[in-house]
Order: structure tokens, then C-alpha cells, then sequence
């Protein structure tokens, strides 16, 4: 009903006023209505660098203003070329042509006018309906319920309304935007409507290095931005909250983000649903770890068979007390980091213990088949050697063998 309601006021609205202005001003917004929406991609994204120094930083808002923009520049330099035009014309039929062919010309141009109103009125369905179109699309996944707002109500029932009428059909055939925009929008949705594939979104390969910046390590340790998103609450609310807004307002994290996901938005969204990553799960090494205490003084009994208790008992301590918070990260760009080791150091004084020094060592890996090689040189370490057996990431080569366990 929507629909139609609209179509029936662009059509009587835009009929009337083209029978009022004329078939010449009429017709140069027609073609200013044809030739800015071709214009309006193009040149749009050529305004990105206008709208940063006038303080947009937003990367998606400046995305689907700067088309916006341009198509209102060019619509607006026909429509003042169609009022130059008509001037010209006027001027011509009321001074030099005499009342008769005036008035003829009036007559004509007024019916065509009204003929040329209703063309416009059907260029404007069609670019209302493709906006709907596009916008729609990601409004109705972030919607829960009776959640949201007036205005995206709106928008999603005129986008269910576009189905039911068949402007759906043709606000397809013309579409621009690319499928990276509407697997993105699936793959949001996704989240939107399960919170606890957010975990297992911050294990894909691709978003390790991202996981580690501060900006995401903030909204993990959130407690009130977890129990946010639990209540599914209008997507608006989330993106409103101090943490997002953190993000949302970096540009460059923001293109750092659609750079790597765009390349990987099918593989991701099946990982997300299965846990499996058809373009990853080849490099084992590939994830983020966790050290395995019991597992590493398991390695160091096989390789110490007749290890007496008692040192047993001193290698369990310096074990905890060293790498109790150990994780081990492997990037697919061949990076590598140890976070939280510890390095022990003596007591200063005899009745005191000994204290650990956490360090963070960057580094890089290498492969031979299941074979790895560690190599933290930043720190002057020697190169590691590593294994990965099942979900057991063995590295030797240091003061102790470490064993740590995949984290899922």
C-alpha cells in the first residue's frame, strides 16, 4: 500500500507541475534525472577527500553520501539549464511571435510538460525504490522483534512492501551496489542474531591481528557491552555505545577492517556456521593458543624419564609462575607473537621470591609440511621449533618445552 501510495502522489504531484512548467524545464530535469543517476557512483566517490577535510571521517556514511551528493550537483546544473532554455524561449514567443503562436506554443508545451512530468515521476519511483532497495536489505537483519526504530520500520516495510508490488524486480536490474555489500550485510545479520559467534568471529585467521588492537581488546573485556549485546537491542544502541563508537570513528580501522574482509566474506561466513575455514585450515599453526601447564610437564617427564620429584616440583612452579598466562598468536601474513612470557628473575634478596618479567615477542613463522619454525630475533632469541599435532602446538628449542592448546 505503501508503494502505491507514493506512486500516486509522484505521479499526480510531478504531472501538475510538469503541466506547469513546461515541456523545456520538464525535459531538462528528465535528462538531468537519466544522466545523474550514470553520474552519481562515479563522481560520488570522487568527493571522498571533499568530505574528509570538511570533517566527515566516517568511511561508510561518506560512502553513500558523496553519491548522493553528486547527484544533487548534477540535477541541479540541468534544472538551471532548463531555466536558461525556457527563458529563451519565452522571451521568443512573447516578443517576436505574436499572441497566436504563444498561445499555441503555451498549449503544447504544458500537455507535453504534464507527459514529461509523469516520466519523471517514474524515474523518481524507480531511484526511491532502489534506495529502499539497498537500504532495506541491511536494515531488516539488524531487526529483532518490535526493536528499532520509527524510521527503520519504515524503511523495512517498504522494502517487504518493493517484494509484494514487484518494484523489487525492477530495483534488481538496476542495482549497483556490488554482492560484497550484501554478503557483508548477511554476515551481519549473522552476528546481529547470535552474540556468541563473536568469539568465534575474533578466531578467524584473518581478524587475529585485529583481535590484538585495543580498540577490540576494550569491547572484550566489556562486561556492559556484552550484556548489551545479550538483550539484542536496536542495532542504533550498540553502534551509539563509547566502544563502538571507538571503532566507527577510526577511518583507517575502518578500511583496514573491509580490506581484509572483503576478499574472504564467503569463507568467513561459512566459518562462522561451521567453525571450518575452507582457505585456512591447510596452515595448522594458523590461530590463536593457549598454554597447556599439564601438557608441558608432560613433554618434559617423556624427555626426563628419571626427573626426581622434588625438581618435578620446582620445574611446576617456574612453569606457573612464567607462562601461566602464555598465548601464542600465528597470523596468515606469516606473523607470529608470544604474549604474556615470562621471564624469571632471580630474588633480590634470599627470603624473597623471584619475580617474572611479562613480555610480548613479535616474531615470524616458516613451514616445512607439519614442521614450523619460530624465529623471535627482536629479542634476540634463536629460532624455535614447533609442531602442531591435532589441537597440540608443541614449541621447542627454549629453557622449557612449551605445549599450549588451539583456542576455539
Amino acid at each position: 500500500m505503501l508503494i502505491w501510495i507514493l506512486a500516486v502522489l509522484l505521479f499526480a504531484s510531478l504531472g501538475l507541475v510538469g503541466y506547469s512548467l513546461g515541456v523545456i524545464r520538464v525535459g531538462f530535469s528528465l535528462l538531468g534525472l537519466v544522466v545523474a543517476s550514470l553520474l552519481a557512483i562515479p563522481v560520488g566517490h570522487r568527493l571522498d577527500p571533499v568530505l574528509s577535510a570538511v570533517g566527515l571521517k566516517n568511511p561508510l556514511l561518506a560512502w553513500f553520501l558523496g553519491p548522493f551528493i553528486a547527484f544533487l550537483i548534477v540535477l541541479i546544473l540541468f534544472k538551471l539549464g532548463g531555466m536558461f532554455a525556457h527563458r529563451k524561449v519565452d522571451v521568443y514567443y512573447k516578443y517576436k511571435a505574436g499572441d497566436l503562436r504563444m498561445g499555441l506554443w503555451n498549449r503544447i508545451s504544458r500537455r507535453l510538460g504534464a507527459c514529461l512530468g509523469m516520466a519523471n515521476a517514474a524515474v523518481y519511483l524507480t531511484l526511491i525504490s532502489l534506495v529502499i532497495y539497498i537500504f532495506s536489505y541491511a536494515t531488516f537483519q539488524m531487526v529483532t522483534g518490535d526493536t528499532g526504530s520509527w524510521s527503520v520500520k519504515m524503511l523495512n516495510l517498504a522494502g517487504r512492501q518493493l517484494q509484494s508490488t514487484g518494484m523489487a524486480k525492477v530495483a534488481a536490474a538496476l542495482d549497483p551496489m556490488p554482492e560484497s555489500y550484501y554478503d557483508a550485510a548477511d554476515l551481519l545479520g549473522l552476528i546481529y542474531h547470535n552474540d556468541l559467534l563473536e568469539g568465534r568471529l575474533s578466531r578467524y585467521p584473518a581478524y587475529l591481528a585485529l583481535g590484538e588492537r585495543p580498540e577490540f581488546q576494550e569491547i572484550a573485556n566489556d562486561k556492559e557491552f556484552t550484556e548489551l549485546r545479550q538483550k539484542q537491542p536496536p542495532i542504533m544502541e550498540i553502534l551509539d555505545n563509547p566502544k563502538a563508537q571507538n571503532i566507527i570513528n577510526n577511518p583507517d580501522l575502518l578500511r583496514q577492517i573491509w580490506t581484509i574482509t572483503v576478499p574472504d566474506l564467503k569463507d568467513l561466513e561459512t566459518y562462522l556456521k561451521t567453525g571450518k575455514s575452507d582457505k585456512y585450515d591447510g596452515e595448522k599453526i594458523l590461530g590463536r593458543w593457549d598454554f597447556d601447564l599439564n601438557g608441558a610437564l608432560a613433554l618434559a617427564r617423556k624427555n626426563k624419564p628419571n626427573i626426581a620429584s622434588l625438581e618435578m616440583q620446582r620445574l611446576r612452579r617456574s612453569m606457573t609462575l612464567a607462562f601461566a598466562k602464555t598465548t601464542f598468536i600465528a597470523n596468515p601474513d606469516k606473523q607470529a607473537i608470544m604474549k604474556n612470557f615470562g621471564q624469571i628473575r632471580p630474588p633480590a634478596k634470599p627470603n624473597l621470591p623471584p619475580s617474572v618479567d611479562l613480555q610480548t615477542l613479535p616474531g615470524q613463522w616458516s613451514t616445512d609440511g607439519n614442521k614450523y619454525l619460530l624465529s623471535f630475533s627482536s629479542k634476540g632469541r634463536e629460532a624455535l621449533g614447533a609442531e602442531v599435532n591435532g589441537d597440540k602446538l608443541t614449541i621447542t628449542g627454549d629453557t622449557f618445552p612449551l605445549v599450549f592448546d588451539r583456542e576455539y
